[in-house]
């Protein structure tokens, strides 16, 4: 299938190597902490912020292991593909909770390379080495929230 394909509206101009790396943010963030990926993520050109829910305020080690692997990530030059689906046929791991209401019965899922897999109908670069480099700006932690924002840019 063609991936100009309109399945659904889309409303907003993503910044491809930004949204790649929000991909990319997500599925590191779920596997160095057993989280959820993000519930709140404002991706833009010049920074970007995303929030998880953590079990605990991450340390500094922790911090600089996400922006390393992020890294790492980025300069292994991932193939970033596409893929339709319909809602019945989802892989393994992929849920539909976050798919709106009225997303179409076909589904265009996002992989990159073996890291990352979801459901998502915005724009991305070719290969994670079109990012560029991940800056982490800074983080905050909310104790009461048990939440985790990352703020960050991609440097071209």
């Amino acid at each position: 299938m063609n991936e100009d394909i309109v399945l659904n509206e889309h409303h907003k101009e993503e910044f491809p190597p930004a949204h790649t790396a929000e991909h990319l943010l997500n599925q590191t963030m779920v596997r160095l902490f057993g989280c959820e990926r993000s519930f709140n993520a404002h991706v833009e050109r010049k920074k970007s912020k995303m929030t998880f829910r953590l079990d605990h305020k991450p340390t500094r080690q922790e911090e600089r292991e996400i922006e390393r692997e992020m890294q790492r990530l980025i300069d292994e030059d991932l193939p970033v593909t596409f893929e339709f689906v319909t809602r019945d046929t989802l892989p393994e791991g992929v849920s539909p909770d976050r798919l709106p209401d009225d997303a179409s019965e076909t589904i265009r899922l996002v992989r990159i390379g073996d890291y990352d897999v979801c459901p998502c109908i915005g724009k991305h670069v070719r290969s994670t080495s079109q990012i560029g480099r991940f800056e982490m700006l800074g983080t905050n932690w909310d104790e009461h929230e048990k939440t985790f924002r990352v703020r960050f840019k991609v440097v071209q």
